[in-house]
């Protein structure tokens, strides 16, 4: 089964200030801010909810297809691909620009500034879900609004299933592009803070919005998830994690669980196990793509912690 994977792929550049923000910043200057921090921590890393969700499924075993945009520097990014055995075919290369790239600063109370350069991700509408063949699969992950919409319309007017991942992504769609996503969607993913934003936005309650869908999944971090898939309301508790390393590319990993599942035809209450089996390795490690379990692993995992195997 192919599995579209719609969505950015990014580079991110994570930079740690050995200081605090509020040691530098004066308020009353606010208004005339000019300020430098020195940052000698820098890495690189691979990122973009695509690309991170593919590498997700490419661990456990499935054969994603990553369709989105990226600039002329993609060559680093192409060459992972490569070396991971991911496929190539609905990543378009869009002349001109750069790849999206997040400029993270750090500091000492884990306080964050980022700058988003997005680049080619605004122009992902270039892409036609519609003319992979074979697709079964499909999610609409954090991408460019109008690269969104045009996935979503395309999987729905193919008939190809598909999660509704809006994410980050939530504050540039408008109301009646979230509830027109939201309809031609089979499931929806967000996390407690983005389905209050989502129902706030479209003027209806969690539940009524459920309704909508054949299954709704709210993550709650630590505290597992709150489900709603037909008619039932139910949760699934979060997996013990080795260590909280780094949150980064978590939700993706959890995607990725909940999407294999779901190709695989499984309940959704054991999809959403694998999702969080899947999140708790994931944020004992740096960055989105760097956890490298076998599927041995995984399995172990999900039998400790359910007392079951899931394949």
């Amino acid at each position: 089964m192919s599995i579209l994977v719609c969505g950015s792929v990014a580079y991110d550049s994570i930079m740690v200030f050995q200081d605090r923000f509020k040691n530098h910043i004066l308020p009353e200057q606010i208004h005339i801010l000019n300020v430098s921090f020195l940052v000698p921590d820098l890495r690189r890393e691979f990122g973009g909810c695509a690309g991170n969700i593919a590498y997700g499924l490419k661990l456990l075993g499935a054969d994603p297809l990553v369709v989105a945009t990226v600039g002329e520097d993609a060559g680093p990014y192409r060459a992972r691909f490569e070396a991971l055995g991911l496929r190539q075919d609905y990543v378009r290369e869009v002349p001109g620009t750069f790849t999206a790239q997040a400029f993270i600063t750090t500091d000492l109370d884990d306080n964050q500034i980022t700058a988003f350069h997005p680049g080619a991700m605004f122009h992902s509408h270039l892409n036609d879900v519609r003319e992979a063949r074979g697709a079964e699969l499909g999610i609409v992950s954090p991408d460019g609004a109008d690269g969104m919409l045009r996935h979503a319309a395309g999987f729905a007017e193919a008939g190809v299933p598909f999660v509704f991942d809006p994410g980050q992504a939530l504050p540039i769609l408008g109301s009646e592009a979230l509830l027109n996503c939201l309809q031609q969607a089979r499931y929806c993913t967000v996390n407690d803070y983005e389905a209050r934003l989502m129902c706030d936005k479209i003027g209806r309650s969690e539940a009524e919005l459920a309704r909508e869908v054949e299954a709704l999944v709210v993550t709650l971090g630590a505290e597992g998830a709150r489900i709603h898939c037909r008619g039932e309301r139910f949760t699934v508790p979060a997996v013990q994690a080795d260590a909280l390393v780094d949150p980064t590319g978590c939700g993706d990993a959890y995607r990725a669980g909940l999407l294999y599942g779901l190709a695989a035809g499984w309940e959704m209450r054991t999809c959403a196990r694998l999702a969080a089996v899947m999140g708790a390795i994931k944020i004992a490690h740096r960055g989105g793509q760097n956890y490298r379990p076998a599927r041995a692993e995984i399995a172990a995992r999900f039998e400790t912690a359910f007392g079951e195997q899931p394949w």
